[in-house]
C-alpha cells in the first residue's frame, strides 16, 4: 500500500530505517542476556533524550500502563507480583478529561490494566489549574500528560504549569509523547517518564521508549516480572530502538523537510483546480516539523464525499491510505512523510482518477453513518471481507 496517512499503528507504523534492520537481522540469530541489553538501551536512551535512564518496551501503550504500575509499586516486588489488585496502593490517576482519548483503544483501558483508575480533570475542553490542585490527593499515584494529535489541543493546562503543580503534590509526571519529534524536551520539562514510539518517527521494530528518572524507569523495569511480561519485547527491537536512535541523531532532518515540502507542492500543483476539491496546508498540531495537505470534498461539485473517496482510493489495485480521522467533517489529509517522490505522484493520479470516476457513475453517496457501519462491520467481521 501507499501511505498518505502518516505513522500510524495501523498501516505498520513506519518504514523502519536500514540501520535498524541491519542491526535486527544481525542479532536474530544469537543469544543475549536481555537484562544487559537493556542497560545498553538505557545509556543509548539517556544519551538522546537527557534522561537519567530508559528501557525497551512492546510499544507506547505498554509503556503508559508500566510507568503507571511502577508509580504504584516502586521496587516492592509483592507489589509487583500482585498487580492489577492495586488493593493497600495509590491507584488514581490524574488525566484532563481532553487527553482521555482513543488512540486505537482507549487511554483509560492502558490505565485500568495497571489496576489503577482514572480521575479526570476538567472538561473536554477546558481544565484550569486549580482544578488539577484539586484532584491531587492523597490516592493520586501519578498523572498522565498526552501529547497527540488524538487530544483536545484548547483549553487544556499547558504541561509546564501541569508539571509544577505536580511536583508541588509530590505525583510523578507521565508524558505520552509517543508520536513526537522531540526527544528532550519532556524531560527537560520535569516530566518523571517519557514515553516514546521506536517505530513511529524513529523508525525501528515495533517498541516503545521509556525514559526518565532512574529511580521511577528501574521500578518501571522491574514489572517485566510482574504484568509486563505479557508486554516484553524481544533482542531485535531492543536493539533496533537503540540503533533507531543513533540514525535519528545523524539524520539530516532539514533534508527530509525538503523532500516533504516538494511533496505537498506537487499535490498542490496537480490537483489544483479541479471542481468539488479545495486544499489548504494543515501544520501538526502538537508541533512536530511536518505539515500536511489537508483536502475538502465538496459532494456537490466532486459527485463523492471524503469518505467514499478516501475508501475508492484505498481499494485500489494499490491501496493508497489517508488520513481519515476527520472525514465527518468534509475532509481528509494527505501525510508526506512516508512517501517516495514517485509514490507522492501516484496519490495525486489516483485521486484525479476516482473523483472522474465518481462524475462519470453518478453513484449516490453514502451518508457518514452508513460509512461508519460499513467499517465498523468489517472490524467486527474479520478475518473474512465484506
Amino acid at each position: 500500500m501507499i501511505n498518505a496517512a502518516g505513522t500510524m499503528t495501523v498501516f505498520g507504523a513506519s518504514a523502519a530505517v536500514p540501520e535498524a534492520v541491519r542491526a535486527a537481522s544481525e542479532i536474530l540469530p544469537l543469544f543475549v542476556e536481555i537484562d544487559d541489553l537493556q542497560r545498553h538501551a538505557s545509556r543509548a536512551i539517556a544519551g538522546a533524550t537527557g534522561a537519567e535512564a530508559g528501557y525497551v518496551t512492546a510499544s507506547s501503550s505498554a509503556a503508559v500502563t508500566l510507568s503507571i504500575a511502577a508509580a504504584m509499586t516502586g521496587r516492592d516486588l509483592d507489589r509487583i507480583a500482585r498487580l492489577p489488585d492495586a488493593s493497600g496502593m495509590k491507584s488514581g490517576v490524574a488525566i484532563q478529561r481532553g487527553h482521555l482519548i482513543d488512540y486505537g483503544a482507549p487511554i483509560e483501558q492502558a490505565i485500568r490494566l495497571a489496576g489503577a483508575h482514572v480521575v479526570p480533570v476538567g472538561e473536554t475542553k477546558r481544565a484550569v489549574p486549580q482544578q488539577l490542585e484539586a484532584a491531587l490527593d492523597d490516592t493520586i499515584a501519578a498523572a498522565l500528560y498526552v501529547v497527540s494529535h488524538h487530544v483536545e489541543q484548547s483549553g487544556q493546562i499547558p504541561l509546564d504549569d501541569f508539571v509544577r503543580i505536580c511536583a508541588q503534590r509530590n505525583v510523578p509526571v507521565i508524558v505520552d509523547a509517543a508520536s513526537e519529534y522531540d526527544l528532550r524536551g519532556f524531560v527537560a520539562a520535569g516530566a518523571d517518564i517519557a514515553i516514546y514510539s521506536a517505530h513511529k518517527f524513529l523508525g525501528g521494530l515495533t517498541a516503545g521508549i521509556v525514559a526518565g528518572r532512574k529511580d521511577f524507569v528501574r521500578a518501571a523495569y522491574l514489572q517485566n516480572g510482574g504484568i509486563g511480561r505479557g508486554m516484553k519485547v524481544g533482542k531485535e527491537g531492543i536493539v533496533g530502538a537503540i540503533t533507531a536512535l543513533d540514525a535519528w541523531a545523524k539524520r539530516d532532518h532539514a533534508a527530509h523537510r525538503r523532500h516533504e515540502e516538494a511533496r505537498i507542492e506537487l499535490w498542490m500543483r496537480e490537483l489544483g483546480g479541479i471542481p468539488g476539491l479545495r486544499m489548504e496546508l494543515s501544520p501538526d498540531p502538537t508541533k512536530n516539523p511536518v505539515t500536511r495537505l489537508r483536502l475538502h470534498i465538496d459532494p456537490a461539485n466532486a459527485a463523492i464525499t471524503a469518505w467514499d473517496l478516501a475508501d475508492a482510493l484505498a481499494d485500489g489495485e494499490r491501496p493508497i491510505m489517508v488520513r481519515d480521522d476527520d472525514v465527518a467533517h468534509g475532509y481528509f489529509e494527505l501525510d508526506p512523510c512516508n512517501l517516495s517522490d514517485s509514490e507522492a505522484e501516484e496519490v495525486a493520479a489516483g485521486i484525479i482518477r476516482e473523483v472522474r470516476s465518481a462524475k462519470a457513475a453518478l453513484h449516490p453517496a453514502s451518508s457518514f453513518a452508513e460509512w461508519s457501519a460499513k467499517r465498523l462491520a468489517a472490524r467486527l467481521t474479520w478475518p473474512d471481507r465484506n
